[in-house]
């Protein structure tokens, strides 16, 4: 599989993180997500705009008492593109997977899902 397959829109960092964190949090306000992500607010919400734009994410707004809050979550197409690109990914990892999961003392690395 070439590298080219892989989603070009969630193929970037902190794109990936923003539908990864949606996808377990459900939904999450633009603070939230700057302060998880640990990003400035320009470049959080230049790419929260790109990952609207392709209807990955949605954006919900609530006005009352205080400043607007705007909170977004991962759409069902977004939901499906990081899957698939969870699944592009994976199919990239070598054929072998005895090897790929050959316990760590034998000097091959295991790759193993980040817990928060």
């Amino acid at each position: 599989m070439a590298l080219d397959t892989l989603d070009p829109l969630l193929h970037q960092p902190l794109r990936t993180q923003v539908a990864a964190f949606l996808a377990g949090a459900g939904e999450a306000t633009f603070t939230e997500l700057k302060q998880r992500l640990d990003v400035s607010d320009g470049n959080l919400d230049s790419h929260l705009k790109k990952l609207i734009a392709a209807g990955y994410v949605s954006v919900r707004k609530e006005t009352g008492e205080g400043r607007p809050q705007s909170s977004y979550a991962l759409t069902p197409l977004g939901r499906e593109a990081l899957h698939g690109y969870i699944a592009a990914l994976q199919r990239l990892l070598p054929l072998d997977r005895a090897a790929a999961s050959a316990p760590a003392s034998q000097g091959t690395p295991v790759l193993r899902p980040r817990t928060q």
